[in-house]
């Protein structure tokens, strides 16, 4: 009986930890986006992996490589940025990526709106590629 009661007590502590960080995709992302909605730089660059990379889907080309640059990048948004806010116009979730159609409002001061289709990558609970498309 004191086994199965250790068990338990076990195992619960386990479910807690796991509710606390989520490895499912989509709350990953999500989580993510609440961050950024706070311009929360701690918790947003949380759930990103030390080798994520941001590159641009039209071109292929690397924005950023690696939590620091990924950082960098965002701390300035942030700063810059007091009304920053994106909305998810259509979410889809597709095993393992989660694509967002945003619309961005408050980027950098501008009054003008920016949308964008981003397919956030998910591996172990963490987000460790994001390909951007911009409106044309």
């Amino acid at each position: 009986m004191k086994s199965l009661s250790a068990l338990i007590l076990v195992l619960s502590v386990i479910g807690s930890a796991q509710s606390q960080s989520p490895s499912d995709p989509e709350k990953v992302v999500q989580a993510n986006l609440d961050a950024y909605n706070n311009r929360d730089i701690e918790e947003f660059m949380s759930y990103f992996s030390e080798d994520i990379l941001v590159r641009n889907f039209d071109t292929g080309v690397t924005s950023a490589e690696g939590r620091q640059a990924v950082r960098q990048i965002y701390k300035r948004l942030f700063e810059a940025s007091p009304n920053l806010h994106s909305k998810i116009l259509k979410r889809t979730v597709f095993d393992n990526k989660v694509i967002d159609h945003e619309y961005i409002t408050g980027r950098n001061g501008s009054p003008e709106p920016l949308e964008l289709v981003l397919v956030y990558e998910v591996r172990d609970g963490e987000i460790f590629r994001i390909s951007v498309m911009r409106k044309s």
